[in-house]
């Protein structure tokens, strides 16, 4: 596997920073012009790895901050989602499978990843992986979502919840892989985390 962190809002994010990213938003048809030149620009990339022999692709792209979208979701869906669209085709058109990262919370935006073309979806806590489940576990992978601060601060009661929530959800699913959401911190106790592997040995039998 293989991956591209910038592929359109964290690249304009990495380019403009936040403060000018917001106020570009503001001026529709300007912006429209910015993210066009952008996506021809990256595009290569994604072509260009098309033609490689890489069967997977990972697509980090922080769409959704902790409380979910940080512009109207109709702007996502008419500039954001189209142009995931355009990426993504030499990599379908290729037969390869692309799994899709972002921080936050990007439950509102489900369909619409599915619908780019993305086969599986990482998560973290905040996103909601029960109804991905529901509407796509039979078709889509997912990957995730247990939250990083119960292995951090928690007990190991605490910890068997954790692991127990998330197999519950994911366990008949076939494309569910059990991991823990923005990954595990190095401060995290080690015996928290030998605990953690522990539990999922135990309890992930499907």
């Amino acid at each position: 596997m293989g991956g591209v962190y910038i592929t359109i809002f964290s690249g304009l994010i990495e380019i403009l920073g936040w403060e000018n990213l917001l106020l570009a938003l503001a001026y529709p048809q300007d912006f429209q012009r910015l993210l066009d030149g952008y996506v021809e620009w990256v595009e290569q990339f994604f072509r260009a790895y098309a033609r490689t022999s890489i069967p997977v692709l990972m697509c980090h792209d922080d769409i959704c901050w902790t409380r979910g979208p940080v512009v109207s979701p109709d702007w996502y869906r008419s500039a954001t989602f189209r142009c995931w669209r355009r990426l993504l085709a030499p990599w379908k058109e290729a037969g390869k499978k692309v799994i899709f990262t972002s921080d936050g919370d990007y439950t509102l935006f489900f369909d619409d990843l599915v619908r780019c073309g993305c086969d599986s979806l990482v998560m973290e806590p905040l996103t909601d992986m029960a109804a991905f489940a529901r509407d796509y576990g039979r078709t889509h992978g997912f990957v995730g979502n247990a939250d990083t601060r119960v292995l951090l601060l928690g007990d190991r009661d605490d910890i068997r919840r954790e692991v127990e929530r998330c197999l519950d959800i994911g366990r008949r699913c076939p494309g569910f892989v059990m991991a823990v959401g923005n990954h595990i911190p190095p401060n995290t106790p080690v015996d928290n985390a030998l605990w953690y592997d522990e539990c999922y040995r135990e309890l992930s039998a499907r």
